[in-house]
């Protein structure tokens, strides 16, 4: 079955276009009987489906129906690894096929901008080109099945203290530089077939009702074709939403947002062009939903959670290794004391709308058992909820430490710590577990550190007592198991950092910028997030963006670049140096050091992956075009690439370059256009006004004056139509108006 859109769209009541604009409950569309029109679901996600069978709600609270828990984005973004998530979106859809569901909602492709944003865990990184990368690749590998996926929260939702009300304010460079091309990324690469829009303001305009978001950057700068729909609640005013571009409100909002449509129709304030057009994407959506829906579909969980597993193994990144003391051998050597209620009983995804219920879950203790010829003996240590240290739990953990030859202590943030809703108090572990560390150490210094969060944490004040520190984010469900083939050597390590780890919660850059006051949050640190920001302050850091160890190395050799036009090929060789098989993340960060305006120290710009065996070599090439050069130019309104010499630095994370080189660039010729009130300095170096402005001078007082090297610069910085006005300045203020006539049209 497929629908006549312009015949329904003719046939269709002015009340019923509205009511199409509505959700029929918590999940569905809302149907047209009378005329065939069906309603589709739809269901959270974005690392596993979350279809309520029974009573619906938001947050999770009602039980879904079993499905397969991948690891949360937080853990994803650490694989730097597109085509793992092409084949994880396309088990997502063919998820959502078996339970009739039409769209997933997912990825968030939000910037970490605070490590205390509560719903970090769902969003990949402080960086916007890898997350986009990894939103495309997910959303492409969900849409492969017919099922559509929902890009959110667009946009500028990097906070969840008063997250429905907050107006993020930012200038429109940051926006685009920073919180927009992970969204713009995904919908040129990906088109795809639903954006929800966020709850928050942006510069004190809600994100539901913006021409300038939803319509005129969204849709007619980046192309996007689909249908925008509303975060849950996140409708302020109905009738302003059409018109500027959100087309469907969920959930239903018991037919109160379809009488304010009618009421503005009817009132003349909302064309009913504006209802046809949402009307048109709504029943669009129902179109090419429909041919993946047919009932009995199935889908092989085993291979699903072996995919999962595969998944978590690759999310895990290896921060420290000292001494080589991972990976354990499986089958020599003394007993392994596996120490940490997350060991047994394991955090495996955040809560909130996203909380899946898993078809089956892996705990590391029981993944250890299986797979080690070694003893493993356990103490839980800690109560997982619990702010206090338990006496009896703390002096058994010591005592297996004690006797073991090598302890794994499992650390991590209770479920209460994050979750959708709240932001995070503080940065830190529970106390009661870093005081269980110090005993553990202090009776086996063979220490290796599990860690279980959505969150980055504080690492700095207790990692000097572990020799190895493997962060294990959120691994879903079959992250017991991966992490046993981490901590084994079944699998190498190949996880890398997609966010920085600061030596101190103050050392971040929004310190006295979030999570706000008085209903409004500066983005005051602009562009400088994460990585950025610790360039630029040259700021010491725990690990850096990008960071992460092998159980093998590699070298970097032969850098070759290529520039053609504003584009450039980046070339070089890898070479694994080391004893086993291993995958490498290559990483390519462009400096720009003369441009006019302030740009950070190195910005990611490319990535790619090397596996390799002992020994062997690959030459690979990463593709630069000219947006890694360009930077968004407020004035001109577009991306502006200016020429001269560009940096690029290629490495195995940000503070971990192995070879540079520059590139010459002719750039876009960009002039900025002439005004009365530009600088002098503005008019000198126009490459036509400025001779003519020098003419006009001649050899008299005022060259002098502008040319003196004590007071010229503060001359130059006069506007010239100002200057103009000074006795014996031998140009006149008409003169001034004539030649921003003559030089602008050229």
């Amino acid at each position: 079955m497929r629908l006549d859109i312009p015949a329904l769209l003719a046939a269709l009541t002015l009340e019923e276009k509205a009511g199409l604009l509505d959700g029929a409950d918590f999940w569905r569309t809302q149907p047209v009987e009378r005329l065939g029109v069906p309603g589709v679901m739809v269901t959270d996600g974005p690392h596993g489906l979350r279809k309520q069978a029974g009573d619906s709600d938001h947050v999770g609270l009602n039980d879904s129906v079993p499905a397969t828990c991948f690891p949360p984005a937080a853990g994803l973004a650490s694989t730097w690894n597109p085509e793992l998530l092409v084949r994880i979106g396309e088990a997502l859809g063919r998820e959502c096929r078996a339970e009739e569901v039409a769209v997933l909602l997912g990825p968030g492709v939000n910037m970490k901008r605070s490590p205390l944003c509560g719903r970090n865990f769902e969003y990949f990184s402080e960086d916007p080109l890898l997350a986009g990368e990894l939103g495309a690749a997910l959303v492409n590998g969900v849409q492969s099945q017919g099922v559509g996926a929902s890009l959110k929260h667009f946009a500028a939702n990097n906070q969840e203290t008063e997250r429905m009300t907050i107006s993020a304010d930012a200038d429109e460079r940051t926006l685009r530089e920073i919180y927009f091309p992970a969204f713009e990324r995904v919908v040129k690469q990906a088109q795809p077939w639903t954006v929800m829009c966020s709850y928050n303001k942006i510069n004190g305009t809600y994100a539901s009702e913006d021409p300038w978001l939803l319509t005129q950057v969204l849709r007619d700068e980046w192309g996007f074709e689909g249908l925008v729909v509303s975060d849950w609640g996140a409708v302020n005013r109905r009738d302003h939403g059409v018109a500027a571009g959100l087309d469907l409100e969920m959930p239903s909002s018991g037919g109160a947002g379809t009488q304010v449509v009618l009421d503005a129709v009817k009132a003349g304030t909302l064309s009913e062009a504006d209802v046809d057009r949402a009307v048109t994407r709504v029943l669009t959506l129902i179109d090419r939903s429909l041919p993946a829906l047919a009932p009995g579909q199935t889908f092989d969980a085993e291979a699903h959670h072996t995919l999962a597993r595969e998944a978590a193994a690759a999310s895990a990144v290896l921060l420290k290794n000292e001494g080589g003391l991972l990976p354990l051998d499986p089958r020599t050597g003394g007993t392994i004391a596996v120490i940490g209620e997350f060991a047994r009983s394991p955090r495996f995804q955040g809560a909130g709308s996203s909380q899946v219920n898993p078809t089956r879950v892996d705990s590391a203790l029981d993944a250890l058992r299986a797979a080690a010829d070694r003893e493993v003996t356990f103490a839980p240590g800690f109560v997982i909820e619990s702010e206090q240290a338990d006496a009896a739990l703390v002096d058994e953990a010591v005592r297996v430490a004690r006797e073991a030859e090598v302890a794994v202590l499992f650390l991590g943030l209770p479920p209460s710590y994050e979750s959708e809703g709240y932001d995070r108090a503080h940065m830190d572990l529970p106390a009661q577990q870093i005081a269980l560390l110090h005993a553990v150490a202090d009776a086996n210094p063979r220490l290796v550190v599990v860690l279980s969060n959505g969150s980055v944490v504080t690492l700095t004040p207790w990692q000097d007592r572990a020799q190895a520190v493997l962060e294990g984010w959120l691994l879903g469900q079959a992250g017991g198991a991966a992490t046993a083939d981490l901590l084994l050597g079944a699998a190498d390590p190949a996880g890398r950092l997609a966010e920085t780890v600061p030596v101190r919660f103050e050392d971040n850059p929004t310190i006295g910028a979030f999570p706000g006051e008085l209903g409004h949050v500066r983005y005051g640190e602009g562009l400088l997030i994460g990585y950025r920001w610790y360039d630029a302050h040259r700021l010491e850091v725990a690990y850096p963006f990008g960071h992460g160890l092998s159980y093998t190395t590699f070298a970097y050799s032969d850098l070759a670049l290529q520039a053609d036009g504003d584009t450039v090929q980046v070339s070089l060789t890898v070479t694994n140096t080391g004893e086993r098989s291993g995958r490498e993340t290559v990483q390519v960060y462009v400096t720009d050091p003369q441009a006019t305006v302030f740009r950070p120290e190195q910005e990611l710009r490319a990535f790619t992956q090397a596996v390799l065996a002992p020994g062997e070599s690959t030459s690979v090439t990463l593709s630069l075009d000219s947006r890694a050069f360009a930077f968004w130019h407020e004035t001109a309104g577009r991306w502006i690439v200016e020429g001269g010499t560009f940096g690029i630095r290629v490495g195995s994370s940000s503070r971990d370059i192995r070879l540079e080189g520059t590139v010459e660039l002719s750039g876009d010729g960009y002039l900025a256009p002439l005004a009365p009130e530009s600088s002098v300095d503005v008019w000198l170096e126009h490459p036509a006004a400025g001779p003519w402005l020098r003419e006009q001078l001649g050899e008299g007082m005022f060259t002098a004056m502008l040319s003196d090297p004590t007071n010229g610069q503060m001359m130059r910085a006069i506007p010239l139509q100002r200057l103009s006005r000074f006795p014996g300045f031998p140009v006149t203020e008409p003169d001034v108006d004539a030649a921003v006539q003559r030089f602008s049209a050229r």
